[in-house]
């Protein structure tokens, strides 16, 4: 197999940042019902930053934030436990702050859930700066859990897709709605404002280029579905003018919306893309970054 081949994935432990707020809990319980569906481990990571605060904080503040770390890490254990008794626990008080820590945690093959807003370890954790930070950098999925928890499951999982090149991450998305025995639906938004303005841009030739992008997501969906064959997917191209209206709106009517993450731009740096940023702040549902080629690097592994 060559690099550039896609694989079926395999879905791997799942690592869940805790830092006690309201949408941690909420992250922790998505995270531990993931991994029970994977019959994955579940792997919690509380970072309490310590290397950085010893730069001005004395030993005894930092033993305290130690104890206080490890204090909810067991009280967090103790609660997925109760809920689900057979599911393997782990528990780290990293040293390192959130974003590294969690991609060290998560390793070649898990995947990494944190909430939309946090406190305590993860302090700086709204959208824009640790959560923001993981799903940028991480070379695994990164799931940030959103939505209302207690709304009705769809049975389906959307994938956010624009063309060819997204197989590889698409696979991911499969292999979620598998896990789930739910439908994939893969969603393309045709923007008409992104073909206008060009000298050479003609009405047949927008007429030709929407029917390329449905013969093109077509394609995406029966590869798909030659991956996963006992898998029901459907595909749609929306037309409209603001990606990221329609894919939110989209987010309210499916269980986990997934998408990829855009190549970095001269390979250097972070890069989430704006439809990324709004789905990431306004999605109704929780939202999954897959990293290129992602497939293909855990299947050589």
């Amino acid at each position: 197999m060559t690099s550039e081949t896609p694989a079926r994935p395999e879905l791997g432990n799942v690592v869940v940042g805790v830092d006690g707020s309201p949408s941690g809990r909420a992250a922790v319980l998505w995270a531990a019902d993931e991994a029970d569906r994977r019959g994955r481990a579940l792997h919690l990571v509380h970072a309490a930053d310590t290397d950085r605060r010893a730069i001005f904080a004395n030993a005894e503040t930092i033993q305290a934030v130690r104890e206080a770390g490890r204090d909810l890490l067991t009280e967090t254990a103790s609660a997925v436990r109760d809920l689900y008794p057979d599911l393997a626990v782990t528990k780290e008080l990293g040293r390192q702050e959130p974003v590294a820590g969690l991609r060290a945690a998560a390793g070649h093959r898990g995947t990494i859930v944190v909430g939309n807003r946090g406190l305590g370890g993860f302090s700086a954790l709204m959208l824009g700066s640790v959560g923001l930070g993981v799903a940028a950098r991480a070379e695994v999925p990164v799931v940030v859990v959103r939505g209302d928890g207690e709304r009705p499951a769809s049975g389906s999982v959307t994938a956010a897709v624009h063309g060819a090149s997204d197989l590889g991450w698409l696979l991911v998305a499969a292999a979620e709605a598998d896990a789930r025995k739910a439908a994939l639906r893969l969603v393309s938004v045709w923007n008409l404002l992104t073909h206008v303005g060009s000298v050479a841009t003609m009405l047949d030739d927008l007429d030709e280029i929407a029917r390329q992008r449905v013969h093109e997501i077509k394609s995406l969906a029966d590869l798909a579905q030659e991956f996963y064959p006992t898998l029901t997917v459907s595909h749609h191209v929306e037309t409209g003018t603001s990606t990221p209206g329609i894919l939110v709106e989209a987010s309210a009517h499916t269980d986990l919306l997934v998408m990829g993450r855009e190549h970095r731009a001269l390979g250097v740096g972070p890069s989430l893309g704006r439809v990324a940023h709004v789905l990431l702040h306004h999605a109704h549902c929780p939202v999954e970054i897959v990293p290129p080629a992602f497939a293909t690097r855990v299947e050589e592994t």
